[in-house]
């Protein structure tokens, strides 16, 4: 398999969460010469440095996506940069728009205008399913993300730079997400949580994100949105099993407390509109291309994503088709 990243200078903003952590980690295999980790809390950054003590190819940057002139520098002859800074908890996004705006779709735009000044040659942005049909602040603020990223291959002009996105369902043991929120109720509080017995969500390991990450890079054109078939779960069927999985032997309350503020029932990988545009797939993910004339490809130019035919989905991918209980297991 060809290394892809042998030598690179790869920049990770959002470098210290748990995708940006992960990816630096399956990185650190593929030779890189730097690996750059862009992230504005230096206790994190600290965290990690203690987890990957001895890799001389790590450089621990202090700054945020806000600040265009931090970027500016940061960016200087790199190659590759994985955009995974975000405000990506819903709640927290709806009472604070205005700040959601600045990071979520301002620092876009200032990561595109940075690697465009530096010759960047590929960027990806990772998205969430949050943006089919957006109900609430984040969802809205990464649909303008992913619209930025893709209009910046038009907006770059002549220059060697392609943009491309990953969209995501929830990843599991994630910082924040439901499942390590759940183990600390349960242990201190003997329940957990849920919104509503029927919502159901998208679920993939953190494996599977890198894995999906990665499989983009190296498919990546400019302009596609990559998006992975992850089987969908209902909560309360993700309630039991994790119950069942992590406290076997005491007893776990589960207690329905409602929708939260900008919570959708039921998330959506693909919009009904979608799969009218440009879309191919193969038994794990999709690709996603704009439809604007200068994408519309030609059949025989369908072996550009090799092992990828054109779709036939004439309707959206949505989370109503639920996993069954018995297979919850693999996934948590």
């Amino acid at each position: 398999m060809t290394n892809y990243f042998k030598h690179k200078t790869i920049l990770i903003t959002g470098g210290t969460g748990t995708i940006g952590s992960k990816l630096v980690e399956a990185l650190l295999s593929w030779e890189p010469r730097q690996i750059r980790i862009f992230s504005r809390d230096e206790s994190k950054q600290l965290d990690l440095l203690e987890r990957l003590p001895h890799h001389a190819t790590l450089r621990l940057l202090i700054g945020d996506v806000r600040d265009a002139e931090r970027l500016d520098r940061a960016l200087q002859n790199v190659d590759i940069v994985f955009h995974a800074a975000a405000m990506k908890h819903v709640p927290f996004c709806e009472y604070n728009p205005f700040e959601v705006v600045k990071t979520n779709i301002i620092g876009s735009q200032n990561i595109i205008d940075a690697a465009l000044r530096n010759k960047v040659k590929k960027i990806i942005a990772i998205s969430t399913d949050k943006v089919v049909n957006p109900f609430g602040v984040m969802g809205v603020s990464k649909l303008m993300m992913e619209k930025l990223f893709i209009g910046a291959n038009y907006y770059k002009g002549d220059a060697d730079t392609s943009f491309s996105c990953v969209r995501f369902g929830n990843v599991t043991w994630a910082r924040g997400s439901v499942l390590p929120v759940w183990r600390r109720q349960a242990e201190h509080e003997g329940k957990i949580l849920i919104t509503d017995t029927q919502m159901t969500r998208f679920f993939m390991s953190q494996d599977e994100a890198i894995n999906l990450i990665l499989e983009a890079e190296r498919l990546m054109k400019g302009g596609e949105i990559f998006i992975f078939k992850m089987p969908a779960i209902r909560l309360i069927d993700l309630a039991h099993a994790f119950i069942k999985k992590y406290f076997p032997q005491r007893k776990i309350k589960i207690e329905v407390i409602g929708k939260r503020l900008g919570e959708k029932m039921h998330e959506e990988l693909l919009g009904s509109n979608e799969g009218t545009h440009l879309l191919y797939e193969n038994k794990k993910m999709f690709i996603l291309r704009p439809r604007i004339p200068i994408y519309a490809l030609k059949p025989a130019k369908l072996a550009r994503y090799q092992g990828f035919n054109m779709s036939k989905i004439s309707h959206h991918y949505s989370s109503k088709d639920f996993l069954s209980p018995k297979k919850i297991n693999t996934i948590i």
